[in-house]
């Protein structure tokens, strides 16, 4: 399953740290941010929960760059 979420992220190196955080949360397959638009493409594995996978991405993402937002 893919999903599309709004984010909030003040530059393109930050929203590449989020990207790579994302990428290694337990749940997902794939993850592209795009600063421009200032979204994410989720993709997630089978089997999980979208809903707790994103708040773990959302929690992995604050890690790395504290001042982002991910609009679940």
């Amino acid at each position: 399953m893919k999903k599309t979420y709004k984010i909030e992220v003040d530059c393109a190196n930050c929203a590449n740290k989020m990207e790579e955080a994302a990428k290694k949360t337990e749940g997902v397959r794939d993850c592209t941010v795009n600063f421009m638009t200032l979204k994410m493409n989720v993709e997630f594995e089978e089997g999980y929960d979208a809903k707790e996978v994103m708040e773990n991405v959302l929690e992995n993402c604050k890690k790395v760059e504290d001042d982002c937002e991910i609009f679940l």
